[in-house]
């Protein structure tokens, strides 16, 4: 029996880590189809269009204000989701943590809190 135990708390693990990840992927994904991780790429994109657009002076300043008022959008946008993904987190981490020996839950809370620190390290560079 407490095998059959432990194949439930592994597959439980699993398919959490699975959605996390495939969750993660699609934001990530998402993000990175709104802007590219190379911090000069929305520079250098605007300055190609500029270019081969041949924007004027006047038609340059309204470009930038543009897709500068749509970055702020996309930076509201991502912070009024974040916390969505934040309560089937926790409810997971939850569930997890019941299936878990006193031993196993210190062992997890450490896990998530490096998982939760790193996403956070990742958060903050946006």
């Amino acid at each position: 029996m407490q095998g059959h135990t432990t194949l439930k708390v592994w597959l439980v693990l699993v398919v959490v880590f699975v959605l996390g990840s495939f969750t993660g992927g699609a934001v990530t994904g998402f993000y990175h189809a709104m802007s590219r991780s190379d911090r000069n790429a929305p520079h250098d994109r605007f300055e190609k269009m500029r270019r081969d657009l041949s924007l004027t002076e006047d038609q340059t300043k309204s470009v930038s204000t543009i897709l500068d008022e749509t970055r702020n959008e996309y930076r509201s946008l991502r912070a009024e989701l974040r916390p969505r993904f934040e309560e089937p987190r926790q409810k997971a981490r939850t569930k997890i943590r019941a299936l878990l020996t006193p031993e196993q839950q210190q062992k997890f809370d450490a896990m998530v809190a490096q998982q939760d620190a790193q996403r956070d390290g990742e958060q903050k560079k946006r």
